[in-house]
């Protein structure tokens, strides 16, 4: 009798495994995988496998394996000054950039109606425009020719001004840091409740008090993650400023681009392990924000 119970007891747990995985595969939804087949194929092509390709070339020297591309990096003046550049323009356009657009999102929050919707729909055409387009619209505008420089010449404002250097990069930078920190601050004042300022003016706090005690803390983690944004949207420009500079300018995109490119100085084992090291930058900066918005009022 035991020896009939065994085999019918191994009979009904497989069974109760087929009916179990069964139960899973109808729920998952196979219609959602194929639709997202394309886009599943078109990331690992051009994400995941140039990123791969990119690690592996940046540890050949000289056809053979070896770290002398990075040690080059960390040794060579120009290269370090190439991220020393790119991280100090960043960080500077990116606080400009936060402070006008902190005070651009509020004043859109106060605002009712069509207005709002209006500059909210101006603000996401404004993000759109960048790269190239951007960039000759600064020429023309304030180039050493252009409508606003011989303006401002003509008034006895500016002597001298050069858009194709460090401070036409600046305003380049932080004209485009604008409607972005405009776009994902706008969502965060809605964490401020009215009826926390009425309570703080109930107390006797005044209006500093009050931004300072209570709706900067509230916003903070907001703040910090666009800041990071920011600075992460900042690091990887490399049309508008190319188009700007003519690739003069030290940057890391530029240098990248002229050592794939490049007739005379073509190394793009160097500019893979350029690449690697801008990646980790990004990935750090991606995972303090991760971070931030995990301490954030959205977790809550």
């Amino acid at each position: 009798m035991a020896d009939i119970t065994a085999p019918c007891e191994q009979t009904a747990q497989q069974q109760g495994k087929i009916a179990m995985l069964k139960k899973h595969l109808a729920r998952f939804h196979w219609q959602a995988v194929l639709l997202m087949l394309p886009f599943i194929t078109l990331f690992c092509l051009f994400q995941i496998a140039p990123m791969i390709w990119v690690l592996i070339n940046s540890f050949i020297y000289e056809e053979a394996w070896s770290v002398a591309n990075y040690l080059e990096v960390f040794t060579n003046d120009f290269y370090l000054q190439a991220f020393e550049n790119t991280l100090w323009l960043s960080i500077f356009c990116s606080v400009i950039g936060l402070l006008i657009s902190s005070v651009t999102a509020f004043s859109i929050y106060k605002m009712q109606g069509k207005v709002r919707r209006m500059m909210i729909s101006f603000t996401t055409m404004t993000s759109n425009f960048s790269g190239v387009p951007l960039a000759f619209a600064f020429i023309i505008i304030l180039g050493f020719n252009g409508a606003i420089t011989l303006q401002l010449k003509a008034w006895g404002i500016i002597e001298d001004f050069n858009i194709y250097s460090a401070n036409g990069l600046m305003l380049l930078y932080i004209y485009f840091q604008i409607p972005l920190g405009v776009l994902l601050l706008y969502p965060a004042f809605d964490a401020l409740k009215p009826e926390w300022e009425e309570a703080a003016k109930t107390m006797g706090a005044s209006k500093l008090t009050y931004w300072f005690k209570v709706a900067i803390p509230v916003i903070s983690p907001a703040l910090l993650g666009t800041f990071i944004i920011l600075i992460a949207n900042a690091v990887g420009a490399y049309a508008s400023t190319y188009a700007l500079t003519s690739g003069n300018y030290n940057l890391v995109t530029i240098r990248i681009a002229s050592l794939v490119s490049g007739d005379l100085f073509l190394e793009p084992n160097m500019a893979a392990a350029l690449s690697v090291l801008l990646i980790a930058i990004l990935g750090f900066i991606t995972a303090i924000h991760h971070w931030l918005l995990k301490r954030s009022y959205h977790a809550k």
